[in-house]
């Protein structure tokens, strides 16, 4: 089995929980391949305490791996996905962050899960993501024109509202004056979307989000789609150019610059085991059910 791993150091104890999935793994006699970087990471932790100089490095994968772990928070998956991009390579992600509503399986189950995941007991969860195209032919993220979470518009260098003039399908929908617009995933609809107001939706759902930030229209509410529908998005406003954002990539725009939005024509695999379902990762990360009074 070829196994790939990306992560980061966020939290001071994050070392230990690496270190004790690349054991596992080398116990099992899997053949992993680490991101360049983090394996320098690695190396210079004084807190792992063995060099693993037998693992080799990527700078970009290709199909032949079987599974790919992510190492970190939920940032740390979105960054995964632009090496995994459109290869199909399952993903497996171990929260060494705070809330992980993407990387669910918590650093003190590593053992526990991984041996059932090197045993295939798992399953699949397919997610969309959004494909971003401009009409100008910038080429402002490259081949990196997608998103797993959310693609978002928002002001900059400026306390002023924006005007985002937004169609679907090329017929109207409305001008909002806001601070900005996101339109989120199912699997982004619990990020920033949720933060403004925008309703949770489970994965698998075929739709997308729009989703307003600080809206001075009053009556302007998040608003659910289908999924093949294109969404076309012009920004105005006192200042020449405002930011466009895909999931944590962040590029700058000439207002009026047409935005079109539509599904990417691929997708990600996320594995869920049996015991870290959605619907428990709501009922633990929201707190749901959860009532002081009782």
């Amino acid at each position: 089995m070829k196994v790939g791993i990306y992560g980061q150091f966020y939290h001071k104890d994050s070392a230990k929980y690496v270190q004790q999935l690349l054991d596992l793994l080398d116990e099992q006699n899997v053949d992993v391949i680490i991101e360049k970087n983090f394996l320098e990471l690695i190396h210079k932790n004084e807190a792992i305490e063995k060099a693993y100089s037998h693992f080799s490095t990527f700078e970009e994968l290709d199909s032949s791996y079987d599974l790919f772990f992510s190492i970190g928070g939920d940032g740390t998956m979105l960054k995964t996905v632009t090496y995994v991009r459109d290869l199909d390579i399952p993903i497996v992600g171990i929260n060494t962050g705070r809330l992980g509503f993407l990387a669910t399986i918590k650093k003190e189950a590593i053992a526990h899960c991984v041996s059932h995941i090197l045993r295939g007991n798992y399953q699949l969860s397919r997610r969309s993501l959004l494909e971003v195209t401009l009409d100008d032919g910038q080429q402002s993220f490259g081949d990196l024109n997608f998103a797993l979470n959310e693609v978002a518009v928002s002001r900059k260098n400026t306390t002023s509202m924006i005007s985002v003039e937004t169609t679907i399908n090329g017929e109207a929908l409305t001008n909002y004056w806001a601070d900005g617009l996101i339109v989120a995933t199912p699997t982004g609809s619990t990020g920033y979307s949720l933060s403004c107001g925008g309703p949770v939706i489970t994965p698998g759902t075929s739709s997308f989000v729009l989703t307003p930030i600080a809206p001075h229209n009053l009556n302007a509410r998040p608003l659910v789609i289908g999924d093949h529908m294109e969404i076309s998005l012009r920004v105005s406003g006192r200042e020449e150019q405002h930011l466009i954002s895909l999931d944590s990539r962040i590029a700058t725009l000439t207002n009026d610059t047409l935005i079109r939005i539509r599904k990417a024509p691929f997708s990600v695999s996320l594995i869920v085991l049996e015991e870290e379902t959605f619907l428990k990762t709501l009922r633990k990360k929201l707190l749901w059910g959860e009532d002081k009074r009782n």
